[in-house]
């Protein structure tokens, strides 16, 4: 992690990068709709995020992030990628959920556990025969409470 960040800070400024992939410019008010928060609030923070050389920003101007803003911007946004495939397509929960879920644990996951997720996520992904037999295993356990007998033989073998 770059530097310790509230959750907060982290939203702003990931607000701040998406919109910026999205539009030519950023202003106070598309930031404000993005979040769902007033614009006075918009304001505060930018101003704090100004002060500690994340964002620039003058009064009714554009809002761009600085090198280092971009960069923590882009490590949260990472995160929530990781997360949000761990969630929607490891545990099939629905995308809206998946998002949400992701949006909210972000915020605290450390560097290590992020690593070891990401690298899960896209060991799981691209497997080279398709669909895991554990993760097919998984989804019936999920739907019926109870272990797919025939998935459990084909994962102990003809040895078992």
């Amino acid at each position: 992690m770059i530097s310790e960040q509230t959750a907060s800070r982290e939203d702003y400024l990931e607000a701040i990068a998406k919109l910026s992939e999205e539009e030519t410019s950023v202003r106070v008010t598309e930031i404000s709709k993005r979040m769902g928060v007033k614009k006075p609030s918009v304001t505060a923070a930018l101003h704090k995020l100004s002060e500690d050389g994340l964002v620039k920003h003058r009064r009714y101007g554009l809002v761009e992030l600085t090198h280092k803003g971009r960069m923590i911007a882009e490590e949260v946004m990472r995160r929530h990628e990781v997360l949000f495939h761990f969630f929607s397509e490891v545990l099939d929960i629905d995308h809206e959920i998946a998002q949400e879920d992701a949006c909210r644990v972000e915020h605290s996951l450390s560097p290590t556990s992020l690593e070891r997720l990401a690298k899960f996520v896209e060991f799981v992904l691209t497997c080279p025969k398709g669909e895991p037999m554990w993760h097919k295993g998984f989804k019936y356990y999920f739907e019926h409470g109870e272990r797919d007998q025939q998935l459990v033989a084909r994962c102990l073998g003809p040895d078992s």
